[in-house]
């Protein structure tokens, strides 16, 4: 697989006497990867984010994106290749309508008039909100403001799109919704997605998760992996996937679960076949 992402023994820390945020953080993301970047609060994973894209710089090792190490004179070639949707789509709005809120970062590169139009539509077409391209983005729901935000992000046409806790606000329908609408997007544009949750049904989704503790890279692994450690989890102040935590409730009743993880059809699979069938 090729590499899009390369991180090497980076360390960063936000005030010289203050703790690291990140200690020598090394690993690789292949294009067209979904990682999912897990953690308690403070354990390093918005920092580590903000390091891919340049919004910080790491002070020992290096970054590298697209083949383009980043440093002063190349973090605007990075970022182009960057797009960020952030927890609050609030903070992101600036346009007085929905179409031209996903017109103004395309305004910011210089793009000529009649692509920015066509890419604006078509953005637009992706997240299902054609509908509401003259509509005031602060009368939105949650659900509508983030795939706007999400809008704004793909028509700028970035190799990677970063989502910082992005559905953190939503209800579980409306975060449903928003990774659906990423999913599509994603494979229809061959994207790499990075996913900073606290969601375990969104890290779930992805192809590796990366788990941080204390500003390292504690573990990684495909979600199987991952969730297998079981109260692991917990002490790391994550959540079980419901699946896991019907296990958990079985084994305490006697039943004998399977060792390996279990998504929700997985789960449905094996209690139709092995247990309700008896």
């Amino acid at each position: 697989m090729e590499p899009i992402i390369e991180i090497n023994h980076i360390q960063f820390s936000y005030q010289e006497d203050s703790p690291n945020a990140l200690t020598d953080v090394s690993l690789t993301i292949n294009k067209g990867e979904w990682i999912a970047i897990v953690g308690h609060n403070g354990s390093g994973k918005s920092t580590l984010a903000k390091t891919i894209n340049g919004l910080q710089m790491p002070q020992e090792g290096s970054v590298t994106v697209g083949g383009k190490q980043l440093s002063e004179e190349t973090v605007w070639d990075v970022r182009k290749m960057v797009g960020m949707v952030f927890q609050n789509p609030d903070n992101q709005f600036v346009g007085a309508t929905v179409e031209d809120d996903v017109a103004f970062g395309l305004e910011n590169q210089g793009i000529e008039r009649s692509e920015m139009q066509k890419r604006v539509t078509h953005a637009l077409e992706q997240v299902k909100m054609t509908n509401f391209a003259t509509r005031e983005p602060a009368r939105l729901s949650g659900g509508q403001k983030q795939r706007v935000a999400i809008a704004g992000v793909v028509a700028l046409r970035p190799d990677i799109i970063i989502l910082d806790e992005a559905t953190s606000m939503l209800d579980p329908e409306g975060r449903e919704d928003v990774i659906a609408t990423i999913r599509k997007i994603k494979e229809e544009n061959n994207l790499t997605v990075i996913s900073i949750t606290h969601d375990i049904d969104e890290a779930a989704s992805a192809n590796r998760i990366l788990v941080m503790k204390e500003g390292r890279l504690y573990q990684e692994g495909t979600p199987e992996e991952i969730f297998s450690a079981g109260p692991e989890l917990v002490s790391l102040g994550l959540d079980l996937p419901f699946p896991e935590k019907l296990k958990t409730a079985l084994k305490a009743r006697g039943v004998k679960v399977p060792e390996r993880y279990l998504d929700e059809e997985g789960m449905m699979d094996w209690l139709w076949t092995s247990v309700l069938s008896k």
